[in-house]
């Protein structure tokens, strides 16, 4: 996430204009070895921050299907090992022209996609189902704890080393957690040395009732496209997307434009929901664990409560923040609030796959995903077009609408969710006379 998100903030000294906002010091300076400027229009740098989604769209499908298949360990290396490359290559690429950082970022896109797609498959063979919220808790906050480390740091780096540095550093981090991952992680606890017995059998056992078979060469995709709690998964992927690609894209905008503040406060009050978020996706996995665990709640009871909470409670905070913020302060606690209380999905519908497919994990992970892509592609470019026609109503017309996607799907996911084994996603056992 540190390498996606950068691109994002670094773009404001890397152009002479962004979005319309005059970058001083890019002024300034324009012949500054430490920070280079280029003179790309808003288009451009339209198209270059969006082109590493195309790139990740492009592979969810075919990662989920082949991550049933093959090695994960050696999908999330690869994908790793390239996106840090191609991180160190966005600086030189930039020298050369726009078109060799869009080609860097597309690619980066599909390794991206890779790891994001390829690592969910992991806990298939290594969570077991009372531990897995808090373990896709733990694994996953790095999605929210990315941008928080962006958002606090790139100013900083760009002011004393220059924005290439931005580039150089988090590809370098990128390069080094891959030998950790080669010398850490195994495919299946059964082959790891480091691990107790004890452990092995405890993980090993919890799943012997599980059908999580990894050899999987059809799929039945007719069952699939019938199957209403899929459907009621993938729908609520497309609003979560929605929202958090949203929030991710437009939310300095907001601060800059309603609360009228300036980039250093900017980056900061970006960065606390981020956080926030890190901090309840942990806990809220350790909370959904504990309602398992103690027999409190059942597991789909579970999903649909958590899932309740990191969807509709943003949606109360959003329109908190449009009609009863009285101030400043009041403003950026129900943002903050807003934002970062979606992340309870990760212990209701984000792992619900999990519990209805495990044989399939991998490919309706990917499928999801990309349903949840369009949502994001869909909502960043339906709010910039409703910015640009009526500047005066536009953002009460943006939260409307996200919270009105919100509220649906979650209506429909709670009518037709479920947490059992569909019948079309058990192994079927060929049987001889």
């Amino acid at each position: 996430m540190t390498q996606r998100v950068c691109l994002s903030l670094t773009m404001v000294v890397m152009v002479n204009d962004t979005w319309g906002l005059t970058n001083v010091s890019s002024r300034e300076n324009p012949g500054n070895i430490m920070n280079p400027v280029y003179n790309w229009s808003p288009a451009i740098q339209g198209i270059i921050l969006s082109s590493i989604f195309y790139g990740i769209v492009i592979v969810q499908i075919p990662i989920g299907y082949l991550s049933g298949i093959y090695s994960i360990k050696n999908m999330v290396a690869c994908g790793l090992f390239l996106s840090s490359v191609l991180t160190l290559c966005i600086p030189p690429a930039a020298q050369v022209g726009e078109t060799l950082v869009i080609v860097c970022r597309i690619v980066q896109g599909m390794a991206q996609g890779t790891i994001a797609t390829a690592q969910h498959h992991i806990w298939v063979r290594w969570a077991p189902p009372l531990e897995r919220g808090r373990l896709t808790s733990i694994s996953v906050s790095g999605v929210m704890l990315g941008p928080f480390i962006v958002l606090l740091v790139t100013g900083l780096i760009c002011d004393l080393l220059g924005w290439p540095l931005v580039f150089y550093i988090f590809g370098v981090y990128g390069c080094v957690l891959c030998v950790f991952w080669f010398v850490l992680f195994y495919d299946d606890p059964k082959d790891h040395p480091y691990i107790s017995i004890r452990e092995k059998e405890y993980i090993l056992s919890s799943l012997a009732q599980q059908d999580s078979s990894s050899s999987v060469t059809t799929l039945p995709i007719k069952a699939m496209l019938q199957s209403l709690p899929l459907w009621a998964i993938s729908l609520c992927n497309f609003a979560l997307l929605w929202t958090n690609n949203f929030v991710v894209t437009y939310t300095p905008t907001f601060i800059n434009s309603v609360l009228h503040v300036d980039v250093k406060e900017n980056g900061l009050l970006s960065s606390l929901p981020f956080l926030l978020s890190y901090i309840i996706g942990i806990l809220g996995g350790y909370m959904g664990d504990f309602l398992l665990s103690r027999n409190i709640l059942s597991t789909i009871s579970v999903r649909k409560l958590f899932t309740i909470l990191g969807m509709f409670l943003p949606v109360v905070f959003n329109m908190c923040m449009l009609y009863l913020s009285f101030n400043f302060y009041s403003a950026i606690i129900f943002l903050i609030l807003a934002h970062s209380t979606s992340s309870f999905v990760l212990s209701g519908v984000f792992i619900n796959v999990l519990d209805i497919a495990p044989r399939y994990y991998g490919f309706l992970r990917g499928t999801t995903s990309l349903i949840g892509m369009i949502g994001g592609i869909l909502s960043s470019t339906v709010s910039g077009l409703i910015l640009n026609e009526d500047p005066e109503t536009s953002w009460y017309k943006i939260y409307f609408l996200m919270s009105s996607i919100s509220v649906i799907t979650l209506i429909f996911y709670l009518i037709f969710a479920k947490a059992e084994i569909q019948d079309w996603a058990k192994e079927i056992q060929d049987t001889r006379l």
